[in-house]
């Protein structure tokens, strides 16, 4: 914990990107931070970060970061730092991520690339944050074993929001059978300038390439458990004690930001909960996040609307500046349990926030260096 002011350096990889440039919202006022490097194309190298980024945010470009000069994303550029969250695009995040692991440096990263490493905890910080002990055996394995460096990926934008509420009902009513849930999500999730005008206006676009493949895999490894082999080695258990069955339809809206799901769920649990029961439970869940003080956490991790025409992209995605979850509709469901509409902000927590909250959690908990 930082309990001296001393502030940590860090620096942001794709600081120019959608993703990037919320990193940097959120960093330049963090207690625990201090901006001291940012990387993009070799394009934008060179440059004033001012100059560099077309900035789309609905706050000024930080002051901190302004006459900041962007570098190529090579760890020479990142030496001082001790974090590095990254927003890179997947098509170049593989490489470069990997490069700095090597150098030492410790990675969050919100790109696809290392979420199926054995390895390498995929963590939503209000859900399963004790998979961070993963860490030290990744260091161990790497080909040469690392003192300091790992990488931690946050998930899916879509995965995100809607694990967080199935966390929630797995703890306090026991394994969840099978899910079935179908999105509605932001434009803003296809990066900038994402969708063209003319396909998303007036429209839905039922299909987001690799989007359902991924929620229905990532669900596995978030909510499953970490076991022992006979060799000392541990894995993730991809909830292999129940298993737990997955269908996801996703598709493109015209909302700029939050990404809104409809999910339905049986337990294993017999009989299941009542709704009612379902309501208490959501609202009085509190993560990990929250008990250890964790500065980017939400205050409630899942609020829980009774009104029936809510949550709401444009009413509701600005929740605790989008760190935590709407759920509303909460009812039975004819064909499984119990069904419910869930949103969240998919470029705070469905993005940068989690990164920053996977961060403060490896601080208190001993994996980084304060």
């Amino acid at each position: 914990m930082q309990s001296e002011g001393k502030q940590i350096k860090v620096g942001v990889l794709g600081a120019t990107g959608t993703v990037g440039q919320r990193f940097i919202t959120l960093l330049a006022e963090h207690p625990w931070f201090v901006i001291h490097a940012l990387g993009a194309s070799p394009r934008s190298a060179g440059k004033q970060y001012s100059k560099a980024a077309a900035w789309k945010q609905t706050t000024p470009i930080p002051a901190v970061v302004r006459d900041m000069i962007v570098h190529e994303c090579k760890p020479e550029h990142f030496a001082d730092c001790i974090i590095v969250f990254s927003g890179l695009d997947a098509d170049v995040a593989g490489d470069i991520e990997g490069a700095f692991r090597a150098a030492e440096l410790i990675i969050f990263s919100n790109a696809k690339n290392y979420r199926r490493h054995p390895d390498v905890p995929l963590v939503v910080p209000l859900v399963n944050a004790s998979h961070l002990s993963m860490i030290p055996q990744q260091r161990s394995l790497h080909c040469p074993p690392l003192k300091k460096g790992f990488i931690v990926t946050n998930a899916n934008c879509s995965t995100t929001g809607y694990v967080i509420p199935l966390s929630a009902l797995e703890r306090a009513f026991g394994p969840i059978e099978s899910v079935l849930v179908t999105t509605m999500q932001a434009i803003s999730g296809a990066g900038y300038p994402g969708v063209p005008s003319l396909d998303i206006m007036d429209n839905v676009v039922p299909y987001i390439g690799g989007e359902e493949e991924k929620m229905e895999w990532e669900t596995l490894k978030i909510l499953g458990g970490i076991s022992q082999g006979d060799d000392g080695l541990k894995a993730f258990d991809m909830h292999a004690q129940y298993p737990l069955r997955v269908s996801a339809s996703c598709n493109r809206v015209p909302v700029i930001d939050g990404h809104t799901e409809c999910v339905s769920v049986r337990f294993t649990r017999r009989p299941p909960p009542s709704p009612q029961q379902v309501r208490e439970a959501l609202a009085a869940f509190t993560p990990m996040a929250q008990s250890l003080g964790c500065p980017s956490a939400p205050r409630r991790a899942i609020v829980v609307h009774e009104e029936p025409d809510r949550p709401q992209p444009r009413l509701d995605r600005y929740y605790q500046d989008g760190a935590g979850v709407s759920v509303g509709r909460v009812r039975q469901c004819p064909v499984l349990d119990i069904k419910f509409v869930v949103l969240a902000n998919n470029v705070s927590i469905g993005a940068a926030t989690s990164s920053i909250i996977n961060a403060e959690i490896a601080i208190v908990k001993g994996y980084i260096p304060s």
